[in-house]
């Protein structure tokens, strides 16, 4: 073996691994009611959009990639690895969602619907941070890593290492300075010092981030998920146990909770470390201003979409903040109302979370098309993964939609579900196009649209905030005022889909076919119709009453022959031994 080659580009672990979903990936089937493909009108490339896919670790670049009619077959072993470390991560993506929701479940039940409120705005205001951190440190140092030969990975992992840890202490630092004003803007003033606290968790985010990079651009998956899945499971138990222990202290349960959260990570960095080390001196690599060049589009795409994920969150806080503060009333009052809102945005979100595995296919997909310069590939690619996008959205959004009080019985005490399920039932909806948003906003990226997608992402943030700010503070305090918020978020979700559709169809030539639109529309509505009569029979019966709304909803969409046979078929092609052959 020469190891003076660079190694092949790893893909970042939220993204497995693409290679190995490029070889076992099956074409979708054409949607029904498609028009024959044509090519979309042409473009010149813009010389601005030549910086590397943010929503990758470090594309291959396409001149040392093999003829396309002619892929270089990976060796069995090759695969084996390959798949073994894509069912790694996949797995530790779904623990690490379920230990998080479980971490939900518990804490409205230790600190109350008010500690849980208060505890949710610390959490969302440093997730917003630590969501930038883990981006740029997993993909950068992956990048990085990965495009040197075998034995310049120490060098280049030491080199990239460095400015990260710095990048952590003056992040960190300016989050604990910060934490007095965003504890303001919620009209928080009591979660200054748990925001301040968990600055903490930002400096070690900001430097497990490349530890895992590291692993990931040296394709030890399986280490990575190790880690994934000890940690969530660590986190969850330990932010839980600090805030017990904090409680039966006479102290704050939420200051318990953060101290909790800094000590999972306090312990996860040093594990790391004994896998990846610190790496060694040399020059390996790319430089200081070539990774920080790299870095820097990135940290604003993700900035805008996690701002995007709590907008609406931190708006709403504000505002009832404000209005206890002219009604005389407690913070307790306010924080009580955002656990509310928090607990119906748990379930709100499973859309979006479960929609990000149609992004592993279409973003590779998509990608290799586009590099082949084959615009009926890229056309048919972008209509059949956004349809199915719109497929399974509704098929996710009625149930949660339909049974929303339901569902919130289901996890949550009596003051969260019987308060909140109003809320959800819209929320949920807005969630839907959000989720088709971002797989709109995954295929302009895979067609090098990145500033459109990142444009579009800052243009929703002002949608929903504007939103937010016009219809929330006219609302009498109290669920109103959450039904509120989650209409405005959803009409600016739904008009930003629309606008995502627009700008997908001018760069891939389609988006969804209208009669798809439609027949999907009609089935949502017609399927949480039925789960609104549908009563409460107890927590076990809600499972068979979500499979029945599901049902209802697949039945119309087979009735209106939205979904036929070919679909069976490509999912019997995917899935099937023709898929284990692969």
């Amino acid at each position: 073996m020469c190891s003076a080659a660079p190694r092949e580009i790893a893909r970042p672990a939220c993204f497995c691994d693409n290679a190995a979903v490029q070889r076992a990936a099956v074409p979708f089937p054409p949607p029904p009611d498609a028009p024959a493909p044509s090519d979309p009108p042409h473009s010149a490339p813009d010389p601005s959009q030549t910086a590397a896919d943010p929503t990758q670790a470090a594309p291959a670049p396409a001149a040392s990639s093999p003829s396309p009619s002619a892929p270089t077959a990976p060796s069995p072993a090759t695969a084996r690895s390959a798949g073994r470390g894509g069912l790694a991560i996949a797995g530790a993506k779904v623990s690490f969602i379920l230990f998080g929701f479980v971490q939900q479940l518990i804490l409205p039940r230790l600190l109350g619907t008010d500690g849980y409120g208060a505890v949710s705005v610390v959490l969302a205001g440093v997730g917003v941070v630590n969501n930038v951190i883990v981006a740029t440190g997993i993909q950068g140092v992956s990048r990085a890593v990965s495009s040197v030969a075998e034995e310049d990975v120490a060098a280049a992992f030491r080199r990239t290492l460095a400015l990260h840890a710095v990048l952590a202490v003056v992040v960190s630092a300016g989050f604990a300075l910060l934490a007095g004003a965003i504890a303001d803007f919620s009209e928080a003033p009591h979660v200054a010092g748990p925001l301040r606290l968990a600055a903490a968790v930002v400096l070690l985010y900001g430097l497990y981030a490349p530890l895992v990079g590291a692993l990931n651009g040296q394709r030890r998956f399986v280490t990575q998920a190790a880690f994934d899945v000890g940690y969530g499971a660590l986190r969850t138990a330990s932010i839980a146990g600090f805030a017990f222990l904090f409680l039966r202290a006479g102290q704050s349960g939420v200051l318990g909770a953060i101290a909790g959260f800094v000590a999972a990570a306090s312990v996860i960095v040093p594990l790391a470390l004994t896998r990846t080390g610190l790496g060694r001196r040399g020059s390996a690599g790319p430089s200081i201003r070539q990774h920080a060049a790299f870095l820097l589009p990135l940290a604003v795409s993700q900035t805008f979409l996690n701002l995007l994920l709590q907008t609406d969150f931190f708006l709403l806080r504000r505002f009832l903040g404000q209005a206890t503060s002219g009604l005389a009333l407690g913070a307790n009052a306010a924080d009580d109302l955002i656990g509310v809102y928090r607990g119906a945005q748990l379930f709100a979100f499973l859309p979006y979370q479960l929609l990000l595995s149609v992004t592993f296919i279409l973003f590779p997909m998509l990608a290799r098309a586009h590099a082949e310069h084959d615009r009926a590939a890229v056309r048919r690619y972008a209509m059949t993964g956004v349809r199915l996008s719109f497929l399974l959205t509704g098929l996710l959004c009625a149930p949660i939609s339909g049974l929303a009080p339901h569902v919130l019985r289901f996890a949550f005490p009596v003051e969260i579900w019987s308060r909140g399920g109003d809320t959800l039932r819209v929320l949920s909806l807005g969630m839907g196009a959000f989720a088709v948003l971002g797989v709109a906003s995954a295929a302009l990226t895979s067609l090098h649209r990145e500033r459109a997608a990142a444009a579009l992402t800052a243009a929703t943030v002002l949608l929903v905030a504007t939103g937010c700010s016009i219809a929330v503070p006219r609302a009498a305090f109290g669920p109103e005022m959450l039904v509120r918020s989650a209409v405005a978020t959803s009409l600016a979700l739904a008009t930003a889909a629309v606008a995502g559709g627009v700008l997908l169809h001018r760069a891939a030539g389609g988006f969804v076919p209208a009669r798809t639109a439609l027949r999907v529309g009609a089935a949502l509505l017609v399927a949480i119709a039925a789960g609104t009569q549908l009563p409460w029979l107890g927590k076990i019966a809600v499972l068979g009453e979500a499979i029945l709304v599901a049902l209802v909803y697949l039945a119309v969409l087979v009735a209106t022959r939205e979904v036929g046979r070919e679909d069976l078929a490509a999912l019997k092609q995917a899935f099937g031994r023709g898929a284990r052959r692969a």
